[in-house]
């Protein structure tokens, strides 16, 4: 809902138990008012009619007060929007007008600076259901033909404006390749805190989200949280700003530097990504479940649909694949249960290493003499969909593509290509690029009865150059359009395939591209044990729908050695959309017969564990760790001991979301409890010894 108050110049949104109000004042100057618990227009009116602090000497009256901070005039903070054009640089704006479309739960306001003819749209969306606010801001060249460029140095999403408190803790995700979405909580000093990625993606290093609550008071379930969260897919960056006055700002948009966005003509316009916001009363777990509703509601694609159980062929073969091979393969997952048959790398051109085939999107005829065509028949004869790996933004030099197109990747004139795994990143801003990787594909998916798409991304830009264009032009934001465009074409003209974002592992997870695709690879880290703490903080924003997990070999050969059972390794899978990925003609009658078991009780789950409101009992911190998930009557708990220090026995873990007045029967071992009881005191788990864990399923009686 969206009201106007104060003569025009005030605007409270109000979400479901949140609002956030901002204020036009009579010397124009765009306001922020109030984020957090519901006001009415007069609470906002009052806010706005309150007289301000004077600043201290050498400070601004408008830093750490405005909506949007534009470089230029009476502000020495981090702007959200710099430009320039040959003779000026910074901007001079001014109000032109407000437009609310309540269809869309969407406010405008709309302002101008005549020296660069540019016009500046902030828009603003909460809807009654939800306490996400969304946030982006438009940019348009309005002048005639023949002015000058506006050349956008910066254009953030939004600017997030936090009320005074004593201090504040930040938490972020932080990692790397095969330890990506690590939780790290620490106090906000003065001055910024910058998060980004300056690699042409996402990035394993930082997820574009942070979460802040006062004095480092909230917990789990309780305590005030705001959360930010940027749906880009490129380079990007966030600025926590802790201001000399203690106030704290929070930019955050497309682009890691101040080194050149793009570039307006006349008539030319750029929308910067959604940077979305989230208060929450209710803790960190209440902000995360706040966010995966919303994203189910209104990012994620089908996202009321569960996802099947996969089978990926990689682990199993590497690149030593054929058809032959690919059918055992695939008897013995239908016969576990599984729903979905993935063949990875290793199909097409001539892919029999990582140094050759990118680009080369036809099936090995050595390989797949038929093509894809008769391995796909028989996986769906064997009851299973069947899908595919692919890199489309790369290309291996050895390949028929680059020997034929060198000036479609990335690269500078005159300069050495650099090679991360033997392969150069297509330059998607083109459209003959484009419109021959859409020739490739669209080819490819009506060729063969394709289910699903895994789309990988093996490397970061280094060489972000293209020849003809000035540098950085607009490559760096038009090869995530150009991303989005592809995958958005693919959707509409083959409904039925799902995709499956991978950037070797987590290096592309963000709400842009969640908007494309059904769910992400979370890590090329399978091991059991390392996966509870990456799963824990990618659980921060994002839901359990989205997030693939599988159970491959023990030991785990790829990355520790680590030995682990069946049981741990399924059970702590099961907290997102499982897998497997071990080589099944290895597996011995009784493991076989195991995994079927744990396949057809994560059938009976899936539900509530794809769909339902998570709740994160206790962290992975070396002893027990705890996920339960809750959907009407029914609930979930996954539990992990890691280890039994000294003998001790695992406290009993105390569940949450239940009704306190009703009676839960555990599936598990008939008993009824109250719900009182399972709140209160809490469940025993039973576990003992090391790498030990559980499934408990409650229904209400």
């Amino acid at each position: 809902m969206i009201e106007t108050g104060g003569g025009g110049g005030l605007w409270l949104l109000t979400g479901r138990t949140s609002g956030y109000a901002l204020h036009l004042t009579d010397r124009a100057e765009l306001l922020h008012l109030h984020w957090g618990p519901r006001l009415t227009l007069a609470d906002a009116e009052e806010l706005a009619a309150e007289p301000q602090r004077p600043p201290w000497p050498f400070e601004s009256p408008l830093d750490g007060r405005e909506e949007y901070v534009v470089e230029g005039g009476p502000r020495f903070v981090r702007p959200a929007l710099s430009v320039r054009t040959p003779d000026v640089r910074g901007t001079q704006w001014r109000f032109e007008g407000v437009r609310v479309d309540a269809d869309a739960d969407e406010l405008r306001l709309r302002f101008t600076d005549p020296v660069h003819r540019l016009g500046i749209t902030l828009h603003y969306r909460m809807r009654d259901d939800s306490d996400v606010v969304e946030r982006w801001t438009t940019l348009r060249h309005e002048g005639a033909p023949g002015d000058p460029h506006v050349e956008v140095l910066r254009a953030d999403a939004a600017v997030w404006t936090l009320p005074a408190r004593d201090g504040w803790r930040l938490g972020q995700l932080h990692g790397r390749w095969a330890a990506e979405s690590r939780l790290v909580r620490s106090p906000l000093t003065p001055g910024d805190k910058v998060l980004g990625s300056r690699r042409g993606h996402t990035g394993h290093q930082h997820l574009p989200w942070v979460a802040l609550d006062a004095e480092g008071a909230a917990t789990e379930e309780s305590g005030e949280v705001y959360g930010c969260a940027l749906g880009w897919s490129g380079s990007w960056r966030i600025a926590v700003q802790h201001l000399p006055d203690g106030g704290v700002q929070i930019g955050g948009g497309a682009g890691y530097d101040d080194s050149g966005l793009l570039s307006l003509a006349p008539g030319e316009s750029y929308t910067s990504p959604v940077f979305a916001g989230l208060w929450s009363a209710g803790g960190f777990g209440g902000a995360s479940r706040e966010w995966h509703a919303w994203q189910l509601a209104r990012v994620v694609p089908d996202a009321g649909r569960t996802r099947p159980v996969l089978f990926n062929s990689w682990e199993a073969t590497g690149f030593d694949i054929g058809e032959p091979q690919q059918r055992a393969l695939a008897r013995r997952a239908a016969a576990l249960g599984v729903e979905l048959f993935v063949v990875d790398d290793g199909w097409f051109g001539a892919r029999t290493h990582d140094g050759a085939g990118l680009g080369d999107w036809t099936p090995n005829p050595d390989r797949f003499p038929g093509g894809l065509g008769p391995l796909a028949d028989e996986v769906h004869a064997l009851g299973m969909e069947f899908g595919i790996w692919v890199e489309p933004e790369m290309v291996n030099p050895d390949s028929a593509l680059y020997r034929a197109h060198p000036e479609w990747v990335q690269h500078h004139p005159g300069r050495a290509r650099t090679e991360f795994r033997n392969q150069l990143v297509l330059n998607l801003a083109r459209p003959d690029v484009r419109e021959h990787l859409w020739e490739q594909l669209d080819g490819l998916l009506s060729g063969a009865p394709v289910d699903y798409v895994k789309w990988d991304f093996n490397r970061c830009f280094t060489d972000a150059g293209w020849p003809g264009e000035a540098y950085p032009a607009r490559l760096w934001t038009a090869h995530v359009h150009g991303l989005y465009g592809l995958l958005d074409r693919l959707r509409a003209a083959h409904p039925r395939v799902a995709f499956e974002s991978c950037s070797g592992g987590g290096g592309r997870i963000d709400l842009g591209i969640l908007s494309r695709t059904d769910q992400v690879w979370t890590s090329d880290n399978t091991d059991p044990l390392d996966r509870l703490a990456i799963q824990h903080g990618f659980s921060q924003l994002h839901p359990a729908r989205v997030m693939a997990a599988w159970v491959t070999d023990s030991p785990n050969t790829q990355l520790n050695g680590r030995r682990s059972s069946l049981r741990f390794r399924f059970v702590s899978a099961m907290a997102g959309v499982l897998g497997i990925g071990g080589d099944l003609t290895r597996w011995s009658e009784a493991e076989l017969a195991e995994a079927r078991d744990w396949v057809a009780l994560y059938k009976e789950i899936r539900e509530v564990v794809q769909l339902g409101a998570q709740y994160r009992l206790r962290a992975p911190s070396g002893g027990l760790s705890a996920v339960q998930y809750v959907r009407g009557g029914e609930s979930v708990v996954l539990a992990h001991l890691q280890a039994q220090h000294h003998g001790e026995r695992p406290p009993p873990v105390r569940l949450r979301g239940l009704d306190p007045a009703a009676a839960y029967r555990c599936e598990e071992t008939g008993a009824v409890h109250g719900g009182a009881v399972l709140l209160h005191r809490g469940l025993e788990t039973g576990l003992r010894g090391d790498l030990d864990a559980a499934v408990f399923r409650f229904r209400r009686v």
